[in-house]
């Protein structure tokens, strides 16, 4: 029986994989208004972050910032990693750490990717107990559909309420799947909604690819790439799970950062920009909630907009906000008011430049679709903060000094030694599955704006890779989750080395009494 029924699970599983339609209405639902204030920031920043300068049991990159070249990963060199000011104490490699991870207390639960997390072991969301940084231990894993159905970027955790969510998403953006799980006992999360979300009878009227909490965790909004349907998801209940407000904001959405009141949505434009939308009608659980769009801001420099950390300097709010593509780095925006957000400064580092994109295509060939990007980053606290520590993919983990956020510092950086050759055992990685491609598409905005710009060399660009169109051989590893603040520890997760930790070093960064790991979502 107990055979059957796992393969029937995966049999749904992959159907849904399958599945592409919009979800149904939600009589909850109201369409917003129309549109606020369209603006548009021009222009691509040419200005790379401080490089941080190494202190004793470093061992530094050997090129530009950011940059893993050809030389070394062609020599094995790449295998050793890089590090400034920072060193591992500990990991748990499994057979990946799939895209974004996430944590609570002394535990890490590392996200599950689909369909190679359903090939050997610990199938599902590993749970790690990571009492000892130095020797982590699996302690149990999910396997509710929404684990096994791959979690994507929707694994989050809301500390408040104890509660562990994480969505279905085989294939960019899957439907209906959620599961919602009490994590008092961190070690050993308990399914709260065996119902709706998980029980493959009761799908909830959701498209799923990114996912997080409203401060308060009472809500839960998932939005999926394509189309670009938000929903807010009430865990008021968090045994029954349902939408109560839902709508198309775009083209193609992505993550997004809630303000501290809950009541503010920076939203992802995939395009490269923010949504500003007034969702308080849905914190306060009016009934039949509107929300209201009161600005978009959009712009060329970077693409596949991640997520934003709302913080404040000085009482006024500001956001960082992460591109995935195009070598956008990180944004500072401006958006002490609602209908004229505005980009004041941006965090990149060498190998993003314009003038860097031909050297960075000659070393990233042959590592896969992404490059040299940002992804998901956590500033030390959301009020004044010190610090922003990011997964900048094949850069690895970076720390910049942000005390001054318009005078942004690198201070330490860690690339986890990549697994050149360790394909096909590292089912759970995204990176390993992915490197089928060898080309770097997500770089591709960025080196034609560099060649619409004229510093683009052609020569440069070529190197003993260049040919490595398909098999990639992971000469790099992907670094993805946020990263999350425990003192001068970091914890992280990365595709190839699934979970680690981090020590930062050499006296570069000393905690504020109020640390709080701050992402937005």
């Amino acid at each position: 029986m107990k055979s059957f029924t796992t393969i029937r699970t995966r049999s749904a599983i992959a159907l849904v994989a399958l599945i592409t339609i919009l979800p149904v209405c939600v009589a909850a639902a109201e369409p917003a208004p129309a549109p606020g204030s369209i603006l548009e920031s021009s222009g691509v920043g040419s200005n790379a972050a401080s490089r941080a300068e190494c202190g004793p049991g470093s061992m530094p990159e050997t090129g530009l910032q950011g940059d893993v070249p050809a030389e070394d990963r062609n020599s094995g060199r790449s295998r050793d990693g890089y590090s400034c000011n920072m060193s591992q104490i500990g990991g748990y490699s499994g057979r990946g750490g799939g895209i974004t991870s996430t944590n609570f207390e002394h535990c890490s639960y590392v996200g599950s990717f689909f369909p190679g997390n359903l090939l050997g072991p610990a199938q599902g969301v590993q749970v790690l107990d990571v009492s000892d940084p130095a020797n982590p231990a699996l302690t149990a894993t999910l396997t509710e559909p929404a684990m096994l159905a791959g979690t994507w970027e929707s694994l989050k955790v809301n500390a408040t309420r104890k509660l562990l969510v994480g969505t279905g998403v085989p294939l960019l953006t899957g439907v209906g799947l959620m599961s919602v799980y009490d994590i008092s006992d961190c070690a050993h999360p308990k399914l709260l909604n065996p119902g709706p979300g998980t029980d493959l009878g009761m799908l909830l009227p959701i498209t799923n690819h990114e996912g997080g909490f409203s401060p308060d965790g009472n809500t839960y909004w998932s939005s999926g790439t394509a189309p670009g349907v938000v929903s807010a998801v009430d865990l008021t209940d968090p045994t029954n799970p349902r939408v109560i407000w839902q709508d198309l904001i775009g083209l193609s959405t992505h993550g997004f950062g809630i303000s501290p009141d809950g009541t503010r949505m920076y939203l992802s434009n995939n395009l490269g920009g923010i949504h500003v939308l007034d969702i308080s009608e849905v914190q306060r659980r009016v009934p039949n909630p509107r929300v209201r769009q009161l600005s978009q801001l959009s712009w060329t420099d970077g693409w596949a907009t991640q997520h934003s950390i709302p913080v404040t300097y000085d009482g006024s709010p500001y956001l960082f906000t992460v591109d995935e593509g195009g070598s956008g780095g990180v944004k500072l925006i401006d958006v002490s008011h609602d209908d004229e957000p505005s980009v004041v400064n941006s965090v990149k580092l060498e190998i993003n430049l314009p003038e860097n994109q031909d050297a960075a295509l000659a070393s990233a060939a042959g590592g896969s679709l992404f490059a040299y990007e940002s992804h998901y980053c956590s500033a030390d606290r959301p009020v004044d903060p010190t610090a922003l520590a990011c997964g900048w993919i094949s850069s690895g983990i970076r720390v910049f000094d942000i005390r001054d956020p318009f005078d942004v510092h690198e201070i330490a950086y860690f690339n986890p030694p990549a697994r050149t050759g360790d394909n096909l055992q590292l089912a759970n990685s995204p990176h390993a599955l992915a490197s089928l491609i060898g080309v770097p598409i997500l770089s591709t905005p960025a080196i034609a704006q560099s060649i619409a710009q004229g510093q683009f060399d052609p020569g440069q660009a070529l190197s003993s890779r260049s040919g490595m169109l398909a098999l990639g051989d992971i000469s790099t590893d992907w670094c993805f989750s946020p990263p999350e603040w425990r003192g001068t520890t970091l914890w992280a997760t990365c595709a190839d080395n699934g979970f680690v930790a981090m020590q930062l070093e050499n006296g570069v960064y000393t905690p504020p009494a109020d640390q709080k790991t701050t992402v937005g979502s």
